[in-house]
């Protein structure tokens, strides 16, 4: 089983359902991944709690105020365990031409493909949000 894509398939599902808020296992990655989501406006708030032997995540969905939209249109895995994608910085993908966002695994740590292309490294593609 693929937890990223678990990670993913959550948070799909709650913003399918309208939900506010969604529990999610963690792990090192998933937490970072939560951070850039985050960062970078998609979520309105997160919290990491230490219950249990792996402890939870909790994402306070984002949605618009007056047309409840939620602010996440699509979350794509592109990097699978079976197929790994990876990417040198000149070929980083650009998300709906610059307006969505790729998270990269660099050997520098996880980042957007934005911070990527800064920091000229490529790595493996995890998924696109937008």
């Amino acid at each position: 089983m693929d937890p990223i894509a678990d990670y993913l398939t959550r948070v799909r599902n709650a913003i399918k359902a309208r939900h506010r808020v969604v529990e999610i296992p963690a792990s090192n990655l998933k937490k970072e991944i939560t951070k850039i989501l985050f960062d970078q406006g998609y979520i309105l708030n997160y919290k990491f709690e230490e219950k249990g032997p792996q402890g939870t995540i909790k994402l306070a969905l984002k949605y618009h105020p007056i047309t409840k939209a939620p602010a996440i249109k699509s979350l794509v895995r592109v990097s699978k365990p079976g197929l790994r994608k990876y990417s040198s910085v000149a070929d980083l993908p650009r998300v709906l031409s610059g307006l969505g966002t790729a998270i990269i695994s660099t050997s520098k740590g996880l980042m957007t493909d934005k911070d990527a292309r800064r920091n000229n490294v490529g790595g493996e593609v995890i998924c696109y949000i937008y």
